[in-house]
């Protein structure tokens, strides 16, 4: 199977892991979208309809494919599951392990990190996870169709995955270079040709055995730096698909 890394992003991205963490460091926008993203994936996840807890994930296996310093790896790590997170980065991954001591929630259910691909790990853990994450990370590689093949293969059947991303609309691409501008996300990471529209990743999971379940709309306004839920996608989205087939 082909690769779905894109070496120049894979540089592009560890150059930036010394403000990883930082609120006010070029990702500080990332952390932004945690506090409407999580949530999401962690209810549809825990589908018990009660307030998110340190238990809530609870013996859930969690992969977050594109984990990079760890910013999602370690909210879910929070919630009680069993996370891993891989990326093709030695820095990121060396930089997530790290931080993963810093918080005392997180460093008692640790994170496992592994520098490696998905379409490596896929092989070695088939069917394995309860939920695989791919959250800013469509947009940044070389082939989407291998990259979420490989999702799906590491997913078990009944499994969720998730995807967030920015879709390929002139307006995503004016409120982009907005946000650039401000300095909210670091513009050189994004190029217009490679973001993806949700028809395309559905048609995509559906030829790979899923059962797309929600598509939501996100919006960031800048004059109250919030991130929030919108009645339409064209702008940013979050995805949520079910793998077809029945546990074994």
């Amino acid at each position: 199977m082909a690769s779905s890394v894109d070496e120049e992003e894979v540089q592009r991205h560890s150059d930036l892991m010394d403000s990883w963490w930082s609120p006010d460091g070029a990702l500080g926008g990332l952390q932004l979208f945690n506090r409407v993203r999580i949530p999401f994936m962690a209810e549809e996840l825990a589908s018990s309809g009660k307030k998110l807890t340190a238990k809530s994930l609870k013996g859930k296996k969690v992969l977050e494919v594109g984990c990079g310093g760890g910013l999602v790896t370690e909210e879910f790590a929070k919630l009680g599951a069993e996370v891993t997170g891989v990326d093709p980065s030695p820095l990121l991954i060396g930089l997530a392990k790290e931080h993963s001591k810093v918080d005392e929630i997180v460093a008692a259910n640790k994170p496992t990190y592994l520098n490696t691909t998905i379409e490596e790990h896929s092989k070695l853990f088939p069917n394995h996870y309860d939920a695989v994450v791919a959250s800013e990370v469509v947009e940044h590689v070389a082939n989407v169709d291998v990259f979420l093949e490989s999702c799906v293969a590491a997913l078990k059947p009944g499994g969720k995955m998730f995807i967030t991303s920015p879709n390929r609309t002139r307006l995503a691409q004016f409120f982009i270079m907005v946000m650039g501008a401000l300095t909210i996300i670091p513009i050189h990471l994004m190029t217009y040709s490679k973001f993806t529209k949700p028809s395309e990743i559905s048609a995509i999971l559906e030829r790979n055995n899923c059962r797309v379940d929600k598509v939501k709309g996100l919006f960031y306004l800048p004059f109250i730096n919030k991130v929030f839920w919108v009645f339409f996608n064209t702008v940013w989205y979050a995805m949520a698909a079910t793998k077809q087939g029945h546990a074994t």
